[in-house]
């Protein structure tokens, strides 16, 4: 397997689990939050309990595998001027993202699974529940924006001698 073979096979792994990060945004937005975030505290026993829904392994193992990918990827891909920038822009939007999610979203959600055993009224939880999947629904459509990159550096050519290398 020759060496542009694999830069360009990172990308299709990277672009692939991207892919899945993004189908699992969709499917929490439409199914998982709009229930447990509609009547909280109450609609909390949706992550509480012997039989909660856990989201946590997912994400937890899809982040650090995406990682990996975009890493390699960059690598492989170095000498590739053309492919690397956009690659970089992708890269770049993800760990700002990634940022992002663990400074707001994450403890948000930990709050969420407590609210059940919080003095705050049931109104408040309700408003940050909608700020909440308002914000995350444009996390989600950066993320969708941000794979755009690494789609079109699938069209840059993989051969080092046609692209002019920093």
């Amino acid at each position: 397997m020759t060496r542009s073979s694999l830069a360009t096979y990172s990308l299709f792994l990277a672009i692939i689990l991207w892919g899945t990060i993004l189908g699992a945004i969709v499917y929490s937005h439409t199914v998982f939050f709009p229930v447990y975030l509609s009547n909280l505290p109450d609609s909390s026993v949706v992550v509480k309990g012997t039989y909660a829904l856990r989201e946590a392994p997912f994400w937890t193992t899809i982040h650090p595998l995406l990682i990996f990918s975009l890493i390699a990827a960059l690598a492989l891909n170095w000498k590739l001027k053309s492919r690397r920038r956009l690659i970089l822009i992708s890269f770049g939007i993800y760990i700002v993202v990634i940022a992002v999610t663990a400074l707001y979203f994450v403890p948000e959600l930990m709050a969420f699974e407590q609210s059940s055993q919080s003095n705050l009224p049931p109104a408040e939880w309700r408003e940050r529940g909608h700020r909440w999947q308002y914000l995350s629904l444009l996390r989600g459509v950066i993320m969708f924006i941000a794979i755009l990159p690494l789609l079109v550096s699938l069209t840059k050519s993989a051969d080092v001698q046609n692209q002019q290398a920093e």
